[in-house]
C-alpha cells in the first residue's frame, strides 16, 4: 500500500515541485482503509439489530482503529466480527457494493453519510473522538479534485480484491485438507490443530504501517510500539521491520524526532553502535530545530537540548563499553548543565559518573552517597531510589550484614509505593532474592522470587501488553530455574526455562539472562552424569555470554578429566584476575577447586591452608553457604589426615545450613562423607558400637544415594555401592553384598572410571 500511496495520491511533502518537511500540516486524508472504517461506522450508527454487548465491545475497538496505521481488509474484518460477527458480514458486503457497482456508487455513501451526520438527532456527537474523525474525512474527500476521487476509487477496488485473493486462497486450502483427509482419529485431531494454527494468521506486516500516516496515525503508532519496547518486546515489531516502518515515516517527515528517538531505541535492541548514535543525534537536532524545547523553557531549551543530549551520548557509550567516550561526553554534559544551573541534569550526570567509576574498577562509594543525598535534596524520588539500590548492592559485595541492608531496602520500597514507581517496585524485590542467594538462603530467595511473580503492575498499559515482561522479571525467573535445578527437579526447571524462551526470544535484549541461566543449568547435569565430552559446545557457549564463568567452568573439565597442571594454570590465573575485580564469591569458588586439585594429587596438608583461606573470605563477606561447603572440605582434609572425630565435629557445624538451604548434590555430599567418618572412626569402637556405627553409615549412604539419584550423579552413585558393598562384608549380609556389587558392576560398564581414587573424592 505504500507504492498506492505515493504514486496514486497527491503528495503532501510537495507543493508546485517544492519539498516541505512537516507532512503534519495536513491533518488526514482519505484512503480505502478509512472508507472501511467509515463503513463501520455508518453500520453501527444504523444497524439496530447490534446488542449491547456487541456495540460495547466494538466501540472498545474503535480507538485503536482510528488512529492505528492501516490494515488490511482482512484484518479489519477478523477484528470486527471478533466483536460482531454480523456487522462483519454487513461491512463486506457494502464495501463489495461500492468496489463492484463503479465511482457513482463511492460518491452517493459519501454524500448519504454527511447528510446522516449532519442531523440533529445522530449518536455521534461533533467533538468526540469518531465525530473529529468524520470530519476529517469528509474535508479531506471534498478537497480531492476528480483525477484524485478516481484514484481513490481505483485503489480501493484494489484492497477489496486483495481481501477476495486471501479469502480465495483460504478456501482452496480448507478444500486441500478435505480431500487429504485421512480415517485415523488422531491424524484427523493433529492435522485440524495444525489448520487451526495455520489458518489465516496475523502476520507481522500486517501490524506495520502500509503508507504514510496522519498524525494521529504516526503518534500511536510510535507510542505503541515504545510501549511494547519497554513493557513487552516480544509483541513489538521486529527491529528489522520496525526500522523499516520508521524509515518510512521519516521519509514523510525527516523532522519527526519522536520517530527519531524510537529508532535509536530499536537500533539499541541489535547493538547497533554506528544507527543508535546516528539516531540519537539526529533526534535531539530535530528537537532544537522544532522549537519544541524553547517553547516550554524559554530561552534555555536550546540549552537543555544540548546537555540533555551530551548526557544521553554518554549513556549509550557507557552501554557499549566505550568508557573514555562516555566520559568526555559526560564531562561536556556536565559543563553545560553548571553553566546553566541545572541542578537535575547536574544529579543525572552524578549518577553516570558513578557508574563509570565502577565500570573502571575505582571505589565510587563517596559518589554514590553523595548522589543520594542531592538527589532527596532536590526531590527526585526515581534517582534517589536507584542510588539506594546501588548503595545495597556495593554493601552486599563488600560483606554488610543482611538486616542492614533489608532496612536500606525497605525504606527505599517506602518511597516507591508513595510515589507508585512499580519499575524500582519490581528491581527491588528481584534485588532481595538475589541477595538472599548470594548468602545461600534460597528459600528466602524463593519466597522474593514468588512475591514479585505475584504482584501486580501499578502501571497502567494497553491491553494485550505484559508489564512484567522486564529485566526484573528475568532475572527472578532465572533464580528460580536454578533453584529447582539444584533440587533435581528438572522438568520444573525446564519448564521454566520454556517460557522464557517463550516470554523473551532471543533477539530480545534481556535473552542473554536466560541463556546463561540454561547453558550452565545443562552443564551442571552434563557434569554428574559424567558427560564430560558433551560439555565442551556448553563451556564455548558460557564464554561467550560471561568470560570468567566459562574460564571457571573449562578448570572444571580439565579437572574432571585429570589434567591436573593445565587446569592449575587456568585456576590460577583466574584467582588473580578475580583479586584484581574483587569477584569475592568466585575467588572462593576457584579456592575450592585448588583444594580439590591437591587432594587429586594427595597432597592434602597442602589444601588445608588454600580452605582456610577461602573460610576467611566467606566468613568475612558474610556468605554463609560457602562457609558450610568450605567447611565440609576441611571435614574432608581431616578425614584423609586421619583424624576422623575431628572431621565429625566440623560437619556437626556445617551440615545444618546445607540440610536447610543446600542444593540435593551437596546433600548427598555431606550424607557421603558423615558416612565415611563413621565408617574410619569405628576402627577403634568395641565390637557392639562398630556394628551399631556401620549400620548407621549404611542407612547414611542410603540418603546419600537417593540425593545423588535424583541429580543423575552416576559416578557418586558407583562409590556409595562399593562402599555399602564393603560395609555389608564386614557385617557378613552376604545377600546385601552381592546386590550392591551387582549394581556397581552394572553402572561401571556404563561409566567408566577415570583413574581417581575413591579416596581421593568427596
Amino acid at each position: 500500500m505504500a507504492s498506492v500511496h505515493e504514486s496514486l495520491y497527491f503528495n503532501p511533502m510537495m507543493t508546485n515541485g517544492v519539498v516541505h518537511a512537516n507532512v503534519f500540516g495536513i491533518k488526514d486524508w482519505v484512503t480505502p482503509y478509512k472508507i472501511s472504517v467509515l463503513v463501520l461506522l455508518s453500520e453501527m450508527t444504523k444497524n439496530k439489530e447490534i446488542s449491547l454487548l456487541e456495540k460495547r465491545r466494538l466501540n472498545k475497538q474503535i480507538l485503536p482503529i482510528l488512529q492505528g496505521p492501516d490494515m488490511t481488509l482482512s484484518k479489519l474484518l477478523k477484528i470486527i466480527e471478533q466483536c460482531c460477527p454480523g456487522c462483519a458480514s454487513s461491512v463486506q458486503i457494502r464495501i463489495k457494493l461500492m468496489a463492484e457497482q463503479g465511482l457513482k456508487d463511492m460518491e452517493q455513501f459519501f454524500d448519504d453519510l454527511d447528510d446522516f451526520y449532519c442531523g440533529t438527532d445522530h449518536e455521534v456527537n461533533k467533538t468526540s473522538v469518531v465525530g473529529l474523525y468524520l470530519r476529517h474525512m469528509f474535508l479531506a474527500y471534498n478537497k480531492l479534485s476528480f483525477s484524485q476521487v478516481y484514484k481513490l476509487y481505483t485503489s480501493l477496488q484494489q484492497y477489496f480484491q486483495s481481501e477476495k485473493s486471501t479469502t480465495d486462497l483460504k478456501k482452496e486450502n480448507d478444500e486441500a485438507d478435505m480431500d487429504l483427509t485421512n480415517s485415523d482419529d488422531d491424524d484427523d485431531s493433529e492435522r485440524k490443530l495444525e489448520k487451526e494454527d495455520l489458518d489465516f494468521p496475523i502476520r507481522e506486516e500486517d501490524l506495520a504501517c502500509s503508507g504514510p500516516l496522519s498524525q494521529k496515525q504516526a503518534e500511536y503508532f510510535l507510542s505503541h510500539q515504545a510501549a511494547l519496547l519497554k513493557n513487552d518486546e516480544n509483541k513489538a515489531l521486529s527491529p528489522v521491520l520496525l526500522q523499516k516502518e520508521l524509515n518510512s515515516l521519516l521519509k514523510f517527515n525527516p523532522d519527526f524526532a519522536e520517530a527519531h528517538y524510537l529508532s535509536y531505541l530499536n537500533s539499541l535492541r541489535v547493538q547497533d553502535v554506528f544507527s543508535s548514535t546516528h539516531s540519537l543525534l539526529h533526534y535531539f537536532d530535530r528537537l532544537i530545530l522544532t522549537g519544541a524545547e524553547s517553547k516550554s523553557n524559554g530561552d534555555e531549551g536550546y540549552g537543555r537540548s544540548l546537555r540533555y543530549a551530551a548526557l544521553n551520548l554518554a549513556a549509550l557509550h557507557c552501554r557499549f563499553g566505550h568508557y573514555q567516550q562516555a566520559e568526555l561526553a559526560l564531562q561536556e554534559a556536565i559543563r553545560i548543565a553548571q553553566e546553566s544551573s541545572d541542578h537535575v541534569c547536574l544529579q543525572h550526570c552524578l549518577s553516570w559518573l558513578y557508574i563509570l567509576k565502577q565500570k573502571k574498577g575505582a571505589d565510587s562509594s563517596v559518589l554514590l552517597e553523595n548522589s543520594v543525598k542531592k538527589a532527596v535534596h532536590f526531590g527526585l524520588p526515581y534517582l534517589a531510589s536507584l542510588g539506594i539500590q546501588s548503595l545495597v548492592q556495593q554493601r552486599a559485595f563488600a560483606g554488610k550484614t543482611a538486616n542492614k541492608l533489608m532496612d536500606a531496602l525497605k525504606d527505599s520500597d517506602l518511597l516507591h509505593w508513595k510515589h507508585s514507581l512499580s519499575e524500582l517496585i519490581d528491581i527491588s524485590t528481584a534485588q532481595k532474592t538475589a541477595i538472599w542467594r548470594m548468602y545461600g538462603q534460597s528459600t528466602m530467595a524463593l519466597q522474593q522470587a514468588q512475591m514479585l511473580l505475584s504482584m501486580n503492575s501499578l502501571d497502567a498499559v494497553n491491553v494485550g501488553v505484559q508489564q512484567n515482561n522486564t529485566e526484573s522479571f528475568a532475572v527472578v525467573l532465572c533464580h528460580l530455574a536454578e533453584i529447582h535445578a539444584e533440587q533435581g527437579c528438572f522438568s520444573a526447571s525446564s519448564e521454566i526455562l520454556k517460557h522464557l524462551k517463550e516470554r523473551f526470544p532471543p533477539n530480545c535484549q534481556h535473552a542473554k539472562l536466560w541463556m546463561l541461566c540454561d547453558q550452565k543449568i545443562q552443564f551442571d547435569r552434563a557434569m554428574n552424569d559424567g558427560k564430560y565430552h558433551t560439555t565442551d559446545s556448553l563451556v564455548t557457549g558460557i564464554t561467550a555470554l560471561d568470560n570468567v564463568e566459562g574460564l571457571y567452568r573449562k578448570a572444571i573439565v580439565l579437572k574432571a578429566k585429570n589434567q591436573t597442571a593445565e587446569a592449575h594454570k587456568m585456576l590460577q590465573v583466574l584467582l588473580t584476575h578475580c583479586q584484581k575485580k574483587k569477584n569475592i564469591e568466585m575467588m572462593i569458588r576457584i579456592l575450592l577447586s585448588l583444594a580439590e586439585l591437591y587432594w587429586r594429587s594427595s597432597c592434602h596438608p597442602v589444601a588445608i591452608p588454600v580452605l582456610l583461606q577461602a573460610l576467611a573470605l566467606s566468613r568475612e563477606y558474610r556468605l554463609q553457604y560457602l562457609s558450610s561447603e568450605i567447611l565440609l572440605n576441611l571435614a574432608f582434609s581431616q578425614l584423609m589426615l586421619g583424624i576422623p572425630e575431628q572431621a565429625l565435629n566440623i560437619l556437626h557445624m556445617a551440615i545444618e545450613p546445607i540440610m536447610a538451604h543446600g542444593a540435593v548434590l551437596d546433600k548427598g555430599r555431606a550424607m557421603l562423607l558423615v558416612a565415611k567418618c563413621q565408617v574410619a572412626s569405628a576402627a577403634s569402637y568395641t565390637p557392639q558400637k562398630k556394628t551399631e556405627t556401620l549400620e548407621s553409615a549404611i542407612l547414611n549412604l542410603n540418603e546419600a544415594k537417593s540425593y545423588f539419584a535424583k541429580v543423575d550423579c552416576k559416578e557418586q552413585i558407583r562409590d556409595i555401592l562399593y562402599l555399602q558393598a564393603r560395609l555389608f562384608h564386614s557385617l557378613g549380609n552376604s545377600q546385601e553384598r552381592n546386590k550392591c556389587s551387582m549394581l556397581f558392576r552394572q553402572i561401571h560398564q556404563e561409566l567408566p572410571s577415570h583413574g581417581v581414587s575413591l579416596i581421593n573424592r568427596l
